[in-house]
């Protein structure tokens, strides 16, 4: 996967400060809102960008379309939503160097991942390698299979982010052809550091005749990625994320590229797999169950079901309004690297940095280890401040709506109440 150092993206820092001053109207919806008590605005310093960040107000539109076209034309409605989702697999395919045949839709990552592991020939191969930093969408999942004795998990640690691929191949290695899948994140969601060698990592599961699932939810729209230099790898290579982060999409738009090469077939199937053979006979002449068909391309074959397609319209929506905008993903990348260095220059000298400190090596948020993390989350709420924790790990995500005021405003506030609770 390709990561572009700070360096090599040319942006002027004074371009970096002046893109969130002409973005600020486009999120007045989100980012001011009217208080409960009161009709005063309240103004919100959003530092949740890694897990939900602000919808532009053209995001509406598209909520208004979904409704316009379901009054429009009833149960005639999915041409006009397919329609749609071609445009937002189209959009996903040109980001990720893919063909948007290869991307199936569905409302959440989990689907997807439990659609891809029922797809494993987990009888002959019962093994996944996965490492234990995962999101719990993967790592509760593969808990739970491995409790009901579906497989085994070789759990691999993910500390030292820069050797992580290579102790996933020696895992690999140990498990040999009894290996199915190995499973890493692109970036880490405890901490922000970008797993680095992927491609060779997959050259090593082609070796070993296993697949390969990639959770690029944090790269997606931050953090350039690309299989282009997979080279024979790419058809072993399951890529999945989603648009609830930085693509600001909202809820229900996540993705997984499946390699039109690899032809498994998922267990966990919809009915939407398989439109051609619909009508066909359920039962031969015999009496017997006929065996049920799937589609051809790789976002056929992992289809699912009825969904709502309102998520589909807003993702649409966002879409065009990034283009408008030119927020492509080598301008996001730029703005978030000038962003997170300005939390790791403000708050490095009061709490460790969890998060990688190059830029080669840092996603779009910053972790600092802090105890009682949740605590100091709910405390910086109270003055507006918006930021998440897990475990011991506070995490700031910046977006590219946010004034460099604000984030030093989150600062100072951060600063202010370490002293005030030194001072207890």
């Amino acid at each position: 996967m390709s990561n572009p150092t700070f360096s090599s993206l040319s942006h002027k820092s004074s371009e970096l400060a002046e893109l969130p001053h002409r973005l600020r109207p486009h999120y007045s919806n989100f980012l001011g809102r009217k208080s409960t008590s009161s009709q005063e605005s309240v103004k919100r310093i959003l530092l949740t960008g890694h897990s939900h960040q602000a919808w532009p107000n053209i995001a509406r539109d598209g909520i208004i379309d979904a409704f316009e076209d379901a009054a429009r034309h009833v149960d005639d409605k999915w041409g006009a939503v397919f329609d749609r989702a071609e445009y937002v697999r189209e959009e996903i395919a040109l980001l990720t160097d893919t063909d948007s045949g290869e991307i199936a839709l569905a409302q959440n990552t989990h689907e997807l991942f439990t659609r891809f592991l029922s797809a494993l020939p987990l009888k002959k191969r019962p093994i996944i390698v996965a490492t234990d930093g995962e999101f719990h969408s993967v790592y509760r999942q593969l808990c739970a299979a491995e409790q009901a004795g579906l497989l085994e998990v070789i759990w691999v640690k993910s500390e030292q982010s820069e050797l992580l691929a290579e102790r996933l191949s020696d895992a690999l290695k140990k498990a040999d052809h009894r290996c199915a899948a190995v499973v890493t994140s692109s970036v880490l969601f405890q901490s922000a550091a970008l797993v680095k060698h992927l491609p060779e990592l997959a050259q090593k599961c082609l070796q070993y005749s296993a697949r390969l699932f990639i959770d690029a939810y944090h790269s997606f729209k931050i953090v350039p990625l690309s299989l282009n230099g997979f080279g024979e790898a790419k058809k072993v290579t399951y890529l999945s994320g989603g648009g609830y982060k930085y693509a600001q999409w909202g809820e229900g738009v996540c993705w997984l590229r499946v390699p039109d090469d690899d032809m498994i077939k998922p267990i966990f199937t919809g009915w939407f797999s398989d439109f051609a053979h619909l009508h066909h006979p359920r039962y031969n002449e015999q009496g017997q169950a006929n065996s049920i068909a799937y589609g051809i391309r790789g976002a056929e074959r992992f289809a699912g079901s009825t969904f709502d397609p309102s998520s589909i319209y807003r993702a649409a929506s966002v879409i065009k309004f990034f283009r408008e905008q030119k927020l492509n993903v080598h301008t996001l990348r730029a703005i978030s690297l000038h962003q997170t260095q300005l939390l790791i220059d403000g708050l490095s000298n009061i709490f460790p940095v969890i998060t990688p400190l190059s830029a080669d090596e840092r996603g779009g948020f910053v972790a600092f280890k802090v105890e009682n993390a949740q605590a100091w989350s709910e405390s910086l709420r109270q003055y507006q401040v918006f930021t998440d924790a897990r475990g011991s790990a506070l995490r700031f995500g910046p977006a590219p709506y946010l004034l460099e005021s604000e984030i030093q405003e989150a600062i100072t506030r951060t600063l202010e109440l370490h002293q005030e609770r030194q001072c207890r």
